[in-house]
């Protein structure tokens, strides 16, 4: 199975998303957004943007 973006509203009403593993185990989670649309950006945004992040490792994180 691939991995998946799930999309729900919280408690409060606002939109969140969860990135999904293949063998179902959550990977990332998103903030709270007001709406659909910018969850979605958010979404779009890690799909175009993850690829091509570094690896930064902090000291005493």
């Amino acid at each position: 199975m691939a991995a998946k973006f799930e999309m729900y509203t919280d408690k409060a009403g606002k939109f969140r998303f969860r990135l999904k593993a293949g063998n179902g185990q959550i990977i990332a989670v998103g903030e709270a957004y007001e709406t659909r649309a910018a969850c979605m950006n958010g979404i779009d945004s890690i799909k175009r943007n993850a690829a091509d992040a570094k690896v930064v490792e902090l000291a005493n994180a």
